[in-house]
């Protein structure tokens, strides 16, 4: 891979969420461009060649730094080393962002609500999202579904609330929803497919899905992302395509 597709950013702040979970902030240069929910290419320099992995933007398009948000993976050959980042390291960015999970996908049906579906680090791009005042004067209703293992991986809780305080003032219509899917005493602790399938996770929204107006985005782990589109099926909605359809997955995977 050329390495003149490149920028080298440096890496302002590290947060570590839990043993493998963590995210950092890094300079973003100005000719960096990029629509809420879309991912960017990061490289790190490992025994001298450049390896290069996506990671969905957490930042809002209006921030004037970048925040990714990570999960090491045992072995890794990107994120055994990018574990280890200080302040200060380099970290080289591509200078085009890519992605198609953005809301200016959907063109029918028009929008009501929006159904953000995530489980771990696919969380990103909808923090991105709900930091777009666009997002907010679209849908009346937002329901955030967060899917993790235990609750020490519940990231960004109270970084929810302060966006929901300040982007979605005077919204009503804005709903967090948690699942814990390894504590049995969890409101909501089974998959997100099951979830979809016997109707408990409308329950907790309040809310139905609705072929005529539901906008449903998946992000996060393979395997969840297909079981709930099927799910999602089975309750008469449709693949986006073409600007038509309600469930948009990314496929950066």
């Amino acid at each position: 891979m050329s390495i003149e597709k490149f920028s080298v950013e440096k890496v302002l702040s590290v947060h570590r969420w839990t043993h493998n979970l963590f995210s950092f902030t890094m300079t973003r240069p100005a000719h960096f461009k990029f629509t809420a929910g879309q991912f960017a290419r990061i490289g790190l320099m490992v025994e001298g060649e450049l390896v290069v992995r996506a990671y969905s933007v957490v930042s809002s398009p209006f921030d004037e730094t970048l925040e990714f948000f990570s999960i090491v993976v045992p072995d890794g050959a990107f994120t055994s080393n990018l574990q280890h980042l200080k302040v200060g390291d380099e970290l080289y960015l591509e200078k085009i962002s890519y992605g198609y999970l953005t809301l200016a996908r959907y063109q029918q049906p028009l929008p009501q609500d929006l159904w953000l579906l995530g489980t771990g680090t696919g969380l990103a791009p909808f923090l991105s999202m709900l930091q777009d005042f666009e997002t907010w004067n679209k849908y009346q209703q937002i329901n955030l579904v967060y899917s993790v293992r235990t609750e020490s991986e519940l990231a960004y809780v109270e970084r929810i609330q302060e966006i929901a305080d300040l982007f979605g003032e005077g919204h009503t219509g804005f709903k967090f929803i948690p699942i814990i899917t390894r504590d049995p005493n969890a409101a909501l602790h089974d998959r997100l497919p099951v979830l979809i399938g016997n109707g408990e996770l409308e329950k907790a929204a309040g809310l139905s899905f609705n072929r005529d107006g539901s906008h449903v985005m998946l992000c996060g782990n393979p395997q969840m992302v297909e079981d709930t589109k099927e799910a999602l099926k089975q309750r008469g909605l449709i693949m986006n395509r073409r600007g038509e359809g309600n469930i948009a997955v990314e496929n950066y995977w």
